[in-house]
Formats: C-alpha cells, sequence, structure tokens
C-alpha cells in the first residue's frame, strides 16, 4: 500500500461523502407537495450509471476554484539527506571526523544506509558518535516535518469537502426543503473539520521550525520546500537474524559498560521497529482498504436512500480518522528506523517513539 493511495482514494472518497450529505438528506425531508418533483429530478439522476455520485463529481468540478497556497521561498528539502547534510554544515566541529570518515561512509549515513557501515567505526574515527548523532537528529526532523505537512494537506481537503457539502445544505435551506436543525449535522462537521486544519497547521508550523532549528536556518529562511509525502514502508522489515548479527558486531567495539547498555537499547530499539513496520501495514493496508469499501458502500445507499445522514457522517469521520492513523503509523515507522539505525551504531537515544496512536498528532517519547 503505498501513500499515494491515501492521497487519492481517501481524499476524493471523504470529498464524495461529504458532498452526498445535502443529496442524502434532501431525499428523506421533502414534503408531500415537494414530493413529485423530488421524484422526477431523482429519477432523472438514476439513470446516469451512479445516480448522485455522477451530479456530485460535477458539482465537485465545477465548484470555485481554491486560491492557490502561497509559495514557499526557501530552499528544497526533497530528502532526508539533504537535511542531514545541512545540519551538519551547522556544527563546523564536525569538519574533521567528517573528513576522516570518508566521502563513501559520509554518503552512507547521509542516505541513513547505516548497516552498511564499519562496526569499527567510532572507535577509529574520533567524534565519529557526535557526526551520527547529529545526523539522527536532522533525519528525525525531516520525516515529522513531511509527515506533518501530509497531515495538513489531508486537512485542508476535508475542509473543502466539508464546506461545500454546508454550502449545499444552505441553499436547501433557502429553498425550504430543509429546516435549521437539518442543516445542524453538516454544519458542526464543517466546524469540526475548520478545528482539524487549525490543529494541523500548528503542528506542521511547529514541525519544520524544529527542521529549520536543526538545519541552521533560523531567522534566514521563511521556509523549506518539502515533498508531498514520506517514502513508502518497505514490504518486509529487516530480519532478526541480520539486526542480531549487526548489533553484536558493534558490542564487540563498545566497553564493556556501553555494550551492556547497548544489549538493552538493541532489544527495545528492534521490537519498536517492528511494531512500528507492524502497525503500518496494517493501517494502510486492510484497515484503510477495509474503510475505504465501507464508505464506498454507504454513499451508494444514500443514493438509494437506504441510509440514514448519520450513518454517513459516522462513516465520513471513520474514513478521515482511518487516514489521519495511516499517515501517523507511517511517520512513526521511519522515526523507529532512525533510532535503530543510530542503536546498531552503538548510539543511545534518549527515547523511543511512542506508538499508542496518537492520530496525527506529534509522536510522543517513551523513554527508555
Amino acid at each position: 500500500m503505498t501513500t499515494s493511495f491515501l492521497n487519492r482514494a481517501g481524499h476524493h472518497l471523504l470529498a464524495a461523502s461529504l458532498l452526498s450529505l445535502p443529496f442524502a438528506l434532501a431525499a428523506q425531508t421533502t414534503s408531500p407537495s415537494q414530493e413529485a418533483d423530488w421524484r422526477r429530478a431523482n429519477d432523472a439522476v438514476g439513470a446516469l450509471k451512479r445516480g448522485h455520485a455522477d451530479v456530485l463529481k460535477w458539482e465537485q468540478a465545477n465548484l470555485p476554484p481554491s486560491t492557490p497556497a502561497t509559495a514557499s521561498t526557501g530552499p528544497a528539502v526533497a530528502t532526508a539527506e539533504a537535511a542531514v547534510r545541512m545540519a551538519w554544515r551547522v556544527h563546523r566541529e564536525l569538519a574533521r571526523p567528517l573528513a576522516r570518515l570518508g566521502a563513501q561512509n559520509e554518503q552512507l549515513i547521509a542516505e541513513g544506509r547505516w548497516t552498511e557501515l564499519d562496526p569499527s567505526l567510532q572507535r577509529r574515527v574520533e567524534d565519529a558518535g557526535e557526526v551520527l548523532e547529529v545526523a539522527a537528529a536532522g533525519r528525525k526532523a525531516w520525516i515529522e516535518a513531511v509527515a506533518a505537512q501530509q497531515l495538513l494537506k489531508h486537512q485542508h481537503n476535508m475542509l473543502e469537502a466539508a464546506q461545500a457539502a454546508y454550502e449545499l445544505g444552505q441553499r436547501m435551506v433557502t429553498v425550504g426543503n430543509w429546516s435549521k436543525l437539518q442543516l445542524a449535522p453538516v454544519q458542526l462537521a464543517a466546524s469540526n473539520a475548520r478545528m482539524n486544519l487549525r490543529r494541523a497547521q500548528q503542528a506542521a508550523a511547529q514541525a519544520q521550525a524544529s527542521l529549520i532549528k536543526t538545519m541552521g536556518q533560523t531567522g534566514l529562511q521563511d521556509g523549506f520546500v518539502l515533498p508531498d509525502q514520506l517514502p513508502a514502508i518497505p514490504a518486509q522489515p529487516m530480519t532478526a537474524a541480520d539486526l542480531q548479527k549487526r548489533a553484536e558486531a558493534v558490542r564487540n567495539h563498545l566497553p564493556g559498560a556501553e555494550g551492556l547498555r547497548n544489549r538493552a537499547l538493541s532489544k527495545m530499539a528492534m521490537n519498536t521497529y517492528w511494531a512500528a513496520h507492524s502497525l503500518a501495514q496494517d493501517s494502510q493496508g486492510d484497515i484503510l482498504k477495509t474503510r475505504e469499501f465501507i464508505t464506498e458502500e454507504t454513499v451508494l445507499h444514500y443514493n438509494g436512500m437506504l441510509k440514514s445522514v448519520w450513518d454517513l457522517l459516522d462513516e465520513v469521520r471513520n474514513q478521515s480518522q482511518a487516514t489521519v492513523d495511516a499517515i501517523g503509523a507511517q511517520r512513526d515507522f521511519w522515526l523507529a528506523e532512525a533510532d535503530l539505525q543510530w542503536v546498531l551504531q552503538g548510539g543511545e537515544p534518549d527515547s523511543f517513539v511512542s506508538l499508542g496512536g496518537a492520530g496525527g498528532d506529534a509522536p510522543a517519547a517513551a523513554a527508555h
């Protein structure tokens, strides 16, 4: 399951679901004097292949274009590698250990391919640990900033769809087909969407500020051009045998006390990594696919006037939360992967990512 699926299927289906609300409610609330007109209109819509869904597509396509976002004036940080290299430049004292590491090792670290490094690296190169620590901080700040932006885009789409549904509902009140009470659920959906967008905006701003600080650009740039989404998670996680072999190789080059600490950290980092991979696969696979199927079927039942408006509102919320959870799980996997790579080089993270399902909020830290 790729992230592009989240952006395409999830957002489009949610928009169609929200836009269905006024039509579904109108079908349920017309007065006897309006019944004949409604049925004639409904029969005409029914002649379309997918009924109201086709009308909704036309309505959505003809909505006024939204105001384009102001383009960022900052540099492109399209990869975690770029963030890591900018973070290194902040620490001038790292120029010497970077030179001693050599271009090949520097490239492996910047790209996050730490398991390919020589296990004796930190013992042989003075201050190599500081190079890795700064790289881990830059990589994790980039991950959180991209995920926060991805969630912000989702909430923007949700607000546009909810607002469109509310505007259509207002038209129904104006012509007398609805009461204000019948409009209230749609109005609440739009209000909730606005609140979620504000939260996402604040989270994205904080994540980008952290990234800017990590890269030493505070006060010098207004922002950065980040990719639209995080990389897809790998189909299979790293195996226990490979990770244990790597961990033992690193501990052979650590002093006794550090080796003992690393053994405990490695176990926690591995377990967190595997759990994060499993959660990300489940949230982006069966759960999101099943939720998409339920939402699509619910919309079709609305078109046939077989479900209530409350069913639609509940399913729209469920589908939105499933998308938020999937993005959060993807973010948590890459944070767990970064911590694991660092630990397998002898690093000591202050904390590991919490996998408690904090639905789109910044990941809470779990102290080791």
